[in-house]
């Protein structure tokens, strides 16, 4: 499985996130990406925490008719 490495990232809609590393789910033991917000959002804040499974994570989504990354890496 690919590994999800700390650093800022770009969603495919265009908003950018600090990964912080990955967890695991206390119970399932599943792997949780830890990312922060790096933005203002009127319902959760500024630099909102998030948690994403990470196959999700590393998914392909279709966006306006084209496969893209749902997550790419762009640096640190």
């Amino acid at each position: 499985m690919e590994k999800v490495k700390p650093g800022k990232y770009q969603h495919y809609k265009g908003q950018y996130y600090q990964v912080i590393g990955v967890a695991h789910h206390s119970e399932t033991k599943e792997e949780l990406v830890v990312y922060r917000a790096l933005y203002h959002s009127e319902e959760y804040g500024q630099d909102a925490l998030w948690v994403r499974p990470k196959d999700d994570f590393l998914s392909d989504v279709e966006w306006q008719g084209k496969k893209r990354t749902h997550f790419k890496y762009v640096g640190k």
